[in-house]
């Protein structure tokens, strides 16, 4: 005879788990998460997160400088995100107490919170009268990099520091839906290791200003306002 009560292994009754991200709007390393949950019921629990990632323009172009540098051609914002987010899991398939898989599927949805930092290039002031690079010599400047005004690439030697247009971040509000699976391992009762699976679906009140358009016209046709994305998030936490 086979029985409804949970397993030992649904004990707990909360569950705290941190996250990597990986995603097809990121680079290598696409962002960072945690998750907090509680169990509703044997099979439903209810969980919030918070996800941070940076977005990347799928036309960005790596340039080498002069001097050995680089610097991503018309780049002038990085786009950080972050989703705070509530949703709904729910156990599809449930594992032994002590080993095997267990399979969960997972809806949530949220805000999202775009951040466009400046991305700042070294550029030699000097060299754009000049057209001879003397890096003891010459006015080289720290700004934000906009290809109307820094129009000689010569002069352009590196990028610059991450943050250093923290300061000048703008916030684009917006919106996101994520579904996907969840393939939970390990062997210990307190211990949570998986990965998750799915599709994202973002999108923001206005477009993403990446990349600076060569000519105005090319604004729309070069960022966009809608991300869908395919993710994979490798986790790790405890229960209790």
């Amino acid at each position: 005879m086979i029985s409804d009560a949970p397993s030992d292994e649904q004990s707990y009754q909360k569950e705290f788990v941190f996250g990597v991200n990986f995603n097809t709007q990121g680079g290598l390393l696409g962002g960072a998460s945690i998750r907090s949950t509680r169990v509703l019921d044997d099979r439903l629990l209810r969980f919030w997160s918070l996800e941070g990632v940076m977005l990347k323009n799928a036309k960005e172009e790596r340039i080498n400088s002069l001097i050995g540098g680089t610097y991503i051609n018309r780049k002038t914002n990085y786009a950080f995100v972050l989703r705070p987010s509530v949703g709904l899991q729910r156990i599809l398939f449930r594992k032994a107490a002590d080993a095997g898989v267990q399979v969960n599927g997972l809806l949530s949805v949220g805000p999202s919170f775009g951040l466009l930092m400046p991305y700042y290039i070294s550029y030699d002031r000097t060299a754009t009268r000049t057209n001879v690079i003397n890096l003891s010599t010459d006015e080289i400047v720290n700004e934000q990099y906009d290809p109307y005004k820094h129009t000689i690439t010569g002069a352009i030697l590196d990028h610059g520091p991450l943050f250093s247009g923290i300061g000048q971040t703008q916030v684009v509000p917006g919106f996101h839906l994520r579904g996907g699976l969840s393939f939970e391992y390990g062997r210990y009762r307190d211990a949570v290791t998986g990965l998750e699976v799915g599709f994202l679906v973002e999108g923001f009140t206005k477009r993403l200003l990446i990349l600076s358009p060569s000519t105005l016209s090319d604004t729309d046709a070069l960022n966009r306002k809608f991300f869908p994305s395919v993710y994979l998030t490798l986790y790790f936490g405890h229960r209790s």
